[in-house]
């Protein structure tokens, strides 16, 4: 679900009286869409949860996250305090040098091609 769909459906939750709390890395994302607690972790898309196989790490940032349930202030957002073993996923993130190109082409290809046999075989939503 996108970030802007998941800040729309939180709000609409709240305005029912139903608490919610956005645990995400896309902060510009999240708070445009005004969400009511955002806990915001600067890590890679796809690891708003922590670094994989770091359970401690995983269950403090899950824990800080449901601590935001006693936050009353509307759009309360609060930064984990950890930080991505290397900054590397930073620089590169959305990276693409031309001597990837064809790769990546390829790739899209494939995928378009494995998405439809999905589809073909009914695995898949159709879109």
């Amino acid at each position: 679900m996108c970030h802007q769909t998941v800040g729309l459906v939180a709000r609409h939750l709240e305005s029912n009286g139903i608490p919610t709390v956005i645990l995400g890395s896309a902060k510009d994302i999240v708070e445009y869409c005004r969400v009511p607690r955002f806990y915001f972790v600067d890590f890679p898309l796809g690891n708003p949860c922590g670094e994989p196989y770091n359970l401690t790490q995983q269950r403090e940032i899950v824990s800080s996250a449901l601590n935001l349930f006693s936050a009353v202030e509307p759009t309360t957002t609060v930064t984990s305090p950890f930080k991505w073993p290397s900054s590397e996923w930073r620089e590169n993130y959305m990276r693409v040098r031309p001597q990837d190109l064809e790769k990546l082409r390829k790739a899209g290809i494939d995928r378009k091609r494995e998405r439809q046999r999905l589809r073909d075989v009914g695995s898949v939503r159709q879109d």
